[in-house]
């Protein structure tokens, strides 16, 4: 067996351990290790993966997208292994499906964020944006669901936030550690002080005591990234307020490998507190951050 060879079937046996069906991509892939052998190469290059998904001549665009997005996830993987490995480009080719790349914040971006809100003129605004903007990294909750959070949802003696107004409609609850509770209990005496009147039931609210609204918000933390001196790593990889919700997740896969537990079985619980319908939504993830196939994939050399 050839390294390509070798490194193809760990790269699918880790993936389908994950939960991941794989039929497609392992067809695929598998004509694109016999194609690069019969190149000669020993490890992948963009010019290797477009020449092979460009094949053959006159198909459908999508098809060749497909070809060349199965190349770059496998390159994302051996390139944690192999720096000689070239991952493809995201849309080199037309007609594939495009996802935002996810910012993934690191600790100090966090804190960067959390003083840039915390300069804001207005006390009242500036706890309402440290304090929504440390809710969404704490619990990797939707923009929309934090701020039609009612003050009758955050049940801060039991440390549980109720999510009604969820996507699909559905509603969930989710606990919070003790730090959060008190950040959020903080902001409540706050906010009464500063706004003793106000015109909603929200638990966010604005200078106006209205409930915060969703287009402003946006403008708002984009205001908030440039004070943070955060600048976009591509032209698809901007610093966006529902990065927060994508690095909640990756944090927590993340720590669920270092920590010597069964990351994949606990996928299930992960969906659920971040509200998919679809766990595949949950296990995009896991490709969203080279760092976790590294992890996953050292879990596999040691599970053998």
């Amino acid at each position: 067996m050839t390294g390509l060879s070798a490194a193809l079937a760990d790269y699918l046996q880790l993936r389908r351990q994950l939960g991941f069906a794989l039929e497609r991509p392992a067809g695929l892939l598998s004509g694109f290790v016999v194609y690069a052998e019969a190149e000669g190469a020993g490890y992948v290059t963009t010019e290797l993966a477009l020449s092979w998904a460009v094949q053959p001549a006159g198909a459908d665009p999508s098809w060749h997208a497909a070809r060349l997005s199965a190349v770059r996830q496998f390159a994302g993987y051996l390139r944690a292994f192999d720096p000689r490995t070239e991952v493809p480009p995201a849309g080199l080719l037309p007609g594939g499906r495009r996802r935002a790349e996810p910012y993934l914040y690191s600790a100090d971006q966090i804190t960067a964020l959390m003083t840039a809100a915390g300069a804001i003129r207005a006390p009242l605004k500036a706890a309402t944006y440290q304090t929504l903007i440390g809710l969404l990294t704490v619990t990797g909750m939707r923009v929309g669901e934090a701020i039609g959070l009612d003050r009758s949802d955050t049940d801060l003696d039991g440390g549980i936030i109720t999510v009604r107004h969820a996507k699909f409609g559905k509603s969930r609850q989710l606990p919070l550690h003790p730090t959060a509770v008190a950040a959020l209990a903080d902001y409540a005496i706050l906010r009464d002080r500063h706004c003793p009147y106000p015109q909603t039931q929200a638990f966010f609210v604005s200078l106006t005591g209205t409930r915060l609204i969703y287009k402003n918000v946006h403008c708002r933390y984009r205001q908030l990234t440039h004070a943070a001196g955060l600048e976009p790593r591509s032209a698809r990889c901007r610093p966006r307020i529902h990065d927060l919700r994508h690095s909640f997740a990756v944090a927590t896969l993340i720590s669920w490998y270092q920590d010597g537990g069964d990351a994949a079985a606990r996928l299930p619980l992960l969906s659920t507190y971040l509200g998919h319908t679809d766990p595949g939504d949950t296990y995009w993830y896991l490709q969203a951050a080279p760092e976790l196939l590294t992890l996953a994939a050292a879990r596999l050399g040691t599970t053998r």
